[in-house]
């Protein structure tokens, strides 16, 4: 007998790996092997950057709030913990932002800390 083989699946999942590498340059966008390697390669670069971004951000916002903080005669990290003392519940997002857009709201919020 001869052997079975689901073509519409393999072709479908074909398919779908080289809709993935559109755009690729060479060989990587049409030839299944090259193109299979690429998108796996990326589609795992993908998710490391998602967790990468978040890390990325967070970096930016002490930053931001570091800078922020420096003309009051403050650091990054005396003026979280006064912060944290005083109740003051504020997460780094917010702080970078008044800290970059709204300064005298900021000034505000480290002269209550202070």
């Amino acid at each position: 007998m001869p052997r079975s083989v689901n073509h519409a699946a393999s072709k479908a999942r074909r398919k779908k790996i080289l809709k993935l590498a559109k755009g690729y340059f060479g060989r990587r966008k049409n030839v299944w092997t090259v193109a299979k390697n690429a998108v796996e390669k990326g589609l795992g670069y993908a998710y490391i950057g998602r967790k990468q971004k978040k890390r990325n951000f967070r970096r930016l916002w002490i930053v931001r709030i570091n800078a922020g903080v420096r003309p009051f005669g403050l650091s990054y990290s005396v003026f979280i913990n006064k912060l944290s003392n005083s109740g003051i519940e504020l997460n780094r997002k917010v702080l970078a932002d008044l800290a970059m857009n709204h300064p005298e709201a900021f000034k505000a919020i480290v002269e209550k800390v202070k």
